[in-house]
């Protein structure tokens, strides 16, 4: 797949299968991710791969709890109340992007991280989607405990993979609005 191809069908995946995502393959799409620029060459990107079941459901269960103390949508607020609705949509592997600790570019950098193991995933026929709904939960220092991170380590992009049920449909796109100073 050309790069322009896979940024071109590149879609946030909300139905997965159930077939696991091999180790080799999670690892080459955290290589992707790595080569990713960063802000000075600070590469502050750390990974968790999160691919037990019964874990990636307590984190699902836990981050929908956190959530509903502060949501105040109620369209959001009745899907993080349905027992049935699942935040990491049943997927089989999480990919969870921190960066080592605290800086001025931490988000970016490992948001950069996060475009590349995506890009990555969609040429490998994988479906992503970043899940932000999680993030605030994985920050908290009950989070971090529950994955066994350092304290120090920031989470920013909960990425779940695995492979789509069915392909996403397009989505379509605005045109770009752009002002051309020559």
């Amino acid at each position: 797949m050309e790069l322009l191809e896979a940024i071109a069908q590149r879609r946030a995946v909300r139905d997965y299968a159930a077939d696991a995502v091999d180790g080799a393959t999670l690892d080459a799409l955290i290589h992707a991710a790595v080569q990713a620029p960063s802000a000075v060459d600070s590469q502050p990107w750390r990974f968790v791969v999160v691919r037990q079941r019964a874990l990636l459901d307590r984190i699902a269960h836990e981050a929908k709890l956190w959530r509903l103390r502060s949501e105040s949508s109620t369209e959001l607020r009745a899907h993080l109340e349905n027992p049935a609705f699942h935040i990491f949509y049943n997927a089989p592997a999480l990919v969870l992007i921190a960066a080592e600790h605290e800086s001025p570019w931490m988000v970016e950098d490992c948001a950069l991280a996060a475009q590349n193991l995506m890009l990555a995933a969609c040429d490998k026929g994988l479906g992503t989607c970043w899940i932000g709904l999680a993030q605030d939960y994985l920050r908290s220092p009950a989070g971090k405990d529950l994955l066994g991170i350092p304290q120090a380590w920031v989470p920013v992009a909960p990425i779940i993979v695995g492979r789509p049920r069915v392909p996403a449909p397009p989505h379509p796109r605005r045109e770009p609005q752009v002002r051309w100073i020559d």
